[in-house]
């Protein structure tokens, strides 16, 4: 017999530990459950660096793991948590180890996804399920989780915390001009395939500066694979057009220099849904994976989307002939993002936001 949900749940315990993109996907359904249980207490067991982001979020206590410590690191932290008891485990992490980790902390009921969705046999660890969804965006698929327990459907609200000494390190970077955020690189990964073209954006970069007087900052992480590519970048654009600060930004940081730009151009990254969660307008690059999935959920429409021409041509399929989470594995798929496709989302990016200012929030859909 399936355990019962609670009616009025007092302590709630998310685990979710990755990655950046995904826990800002997560917070609208945060706040979704605050807004409906103000008084309960909701737990994050979060990974170390996402923790580093979100760090400061109002109303959740977070229980940070160490995804590289392994096993050593899952005893610690169930040792840590062996005398609190949850009323419900929200289990969003699809992933083995976040499962056998699930396995050590105590909670009345443990909710999952549902079979379809499910990875790695996670439905087989939990005792309830979200309810099946057609093709959902993960943010979606996130809200699934309030939604069974009962919260209401309202506006979507991140209120992502940043100090005020990360906006004094985003102005050390970007100085006083108008500025563009392109992050130009996904995660450093075997067959990932993400990276749209060097010389795509060296051409952006040199449009966003002659038509609009906006310089292009270049953020990333520490890799050298990053680094290499904002060097390319760079040795191909005017020096007064382009600010290379990839490896030299905090994660606050990077969200307070988000928060300052123009837009964010981005492939299928973390700062992608770190700007939609800062309510800056966003462009992203898809051909690898689905946009209708996975772009900054509210600036969907304005994603440059390659991802059905990828599917006919790599994997000779339509888009309806795969499963809604396929990826396009293949070199040269990003190839097939052309510039004046990207220069006319951003032209239509610029104009919609001069006239639509965004709040960060907007209604469920």
């Amino acid at each position: 017999m399936k355990p019962s949900l609670p009616a009025q749940p007092n302590h709630i315990a998310i685990l979710r530990l990755s990655a950046l993109g995904d826990v800002c996907n997560l917070v609208p359904t945060v706040r979704a459950l605050q807004r409906q249980w103000p008084q309960a207490r909701i737990t994050w067991i979060i990974g170390k660096g996402e923790y580093s982001l979100l760090a400061g979020l109002s109303g959740v206590e977070f229980v940070v793991y160490d995804k590289s410590s392994g096993f050593k690191g899952m005893r610690a932290l169930w040792r840590e948590l062996e005398n609190t008891r949850f009323d419900v485990l929200l289990h969003m992490q699809q992933a083995i180890r976040a499962s056998v980790l699930s396995l050590g902390l105590k909670a009345d009921v443990r909710v999952g996804y549902d079979k379809a969705r499910a990875k790695d046999a996670q439905h087989r660890f939990t005792q309830r399920h979200i309810a099946p969804r057609s093709n959902p965006h993960v943010l979606e698929s996130f809200m699934d989780f309030a939604r069974l327990l009962g919260a209401e459907g309202g506006p979507l609200d991140w209120e992502m915390p940043v100090p005020p000494d990360a906006y004094d390190e985003a102005r050390m970077i970007s100085g006083e001009a108008p500025y563009l955020v392109i992050n130009p690189c996904s995660n450093v990964r075997l067959r990932n395939f993400r990276n749209w073209s060097v010389e795509g954006y060296a051409s952006v970069i040199e449009y966003a500066w002659v038509q609009h007087g906006l310089k292009s900052v270049l953020t990333g992480g520490g890799s050298s694979q990053e680094r290499e590519i904002g060097e390319q970048i760079e040795g191909l654009c005017q020096p007064v057009s382009v600010i290379n600060a990839i490896g030299q930004t905090s994660l606050k940081g990077l969200l307070a220099l988000i928060d300052g730009a123009h837009a964010v151009i981005a492939p299928d990254t973390g700062p992608a849904h770190m700007a939609n969660a800062m309510g800056t307008p966003t462009l992203g690059l898809y051909a690898t994976t689905n946009p209708q999935r996975a772009a900054p959920y509210l600036w969907r429409d304005f994603a440059v989307n390659a991802y059905p021409e990828a599917v006919r041509t790599f994997l000779h399929k339509s888009v309806e002939d795969v499963s809604w989470g396929q990826r396009v594995r293949h070199a040269d798929a990003m190839d097939l993002i052309k510039v004046d496709d990207v220069i006319a989302k951003l032209e239509a990016l610029l104009a919609y936001s001069a006239e639509h200012p965004t709040t960060g929030t907007t209604d469920e859909s």
